[in-house]
């Protein structure tokens, strides 16, 4: 990754010491520059985070522990933190995002539990006809009356890559990326034109959410919110090699051509 990542402009909810700490940052050159925070004092007096040397990352154990030292951690920073996101929730932004275990909502947003409504699958698919994911916007935008909508692509897509081909993935997965097998073939003589399959990956992932948001200022839901009470709805993709959201000018915004270059994944 470039040295040219910059950290959020959000508190860094290193929770436990920097030896093992969960840092919200876009790129592991902001560790370095991290200025120690006066909660790593009470981090590393905790004998949770003692343990979470000794396990192995990638456990379940590790996870449980990890969770019980973040606890600590916003407990100690703010103790009625907890106690108001028992009370309910009302968040601005409904994210409709994809299951890719990179691209976690709150924390590239540099937010907290309770600001944001999240959906995500497979490639950030959003069909009229999918039940789940509509089900999902009527809530958000008739109870929680979030004001914001956004539908979130990203490069180095899985769904994107499978999709510029036709090989077999799996039973339900092929049915599930169908529609990008068919935004593929829609644009065939575009995608050949940018010459090898990352550049066509990236694009298709762009042509994905242009779509989304479509069905999305399609939906009468939608619709009626933006009319009556300002709802936006927004089209962008993350860059997973800098952590970094392009915004790709859909939606509320107006022009459906990306006024900003996205990079994908070099190397």
């Amino acid at each position: 990754m470039g040295s040219n990542c910059k950290a959020i402009l959000a508190p860094p909810t290193s929770y436990i010491s920097s030896s093992s700490a969960f840092l919200t940052y876009s790129c592991s050159a902001c560790f370095k520059e991290r200025p120690k925070e006066p909660h790593d004092e009470f981090a590393e007096q905790d004998d949770t985070d003692e343990l979470l040397r000794k396990l192995e990352r990638n456990t379940f154990e590790y996870a449980l522990k990890s969770n019980e030292a973040w606890a600590n951690y916003k407990g100690h920073q703010n103790p009625a933190f907890f106690e108001k996101l028992a009370s309910g929730q009302s968040p601005s932004i409904l994210w409709l995002g994809c299951s890719d275990s990179r691209v976690p909502e709150t924390t590239l947003l540099g937010l907290q539990p309770g600001d944001v409504f999240a959906h995500r699958n497979i490639a950030n698919i959003i069909s009229p006809t999918d039940i789940n994911s509509m089900a999902v916007i009527e809530y958000a935008v008739v109870h929680l009356k979030v004001k914001h909508i956004v539908l979130c692509g990203h490069t180095c897509c899985g769904g994107a890559n499978a999709a510029l081909g036709d090989a077999r993935v799996g039973g339900i997965i092929d049915a599930w990326i169908t529609p990008l097998r068919t935004l593929r073939k829609t644009n065939e003589e575009e995608l050949k034109a940018l010459g090898d399959d990352g550049k066509r990956a990236v694009r298709l992932a762009e042509l994905n959410v242009e779509t989304g948001v479509g069905n999305l200022m399609g939906n009468w839901i939608v619709e009626e919110a933006v009319r009556e009470r300002g709802l936006t709805v927004h089209g962008v993709l993350y860059d997973v090699a800098c952590g970094k959201i392009g915004d790709l000018q859909v939606g509320t915004a107006g022009s459906s051509a990306a006024t900003q270059e996205t990079g994908g994944c070099q190397g």
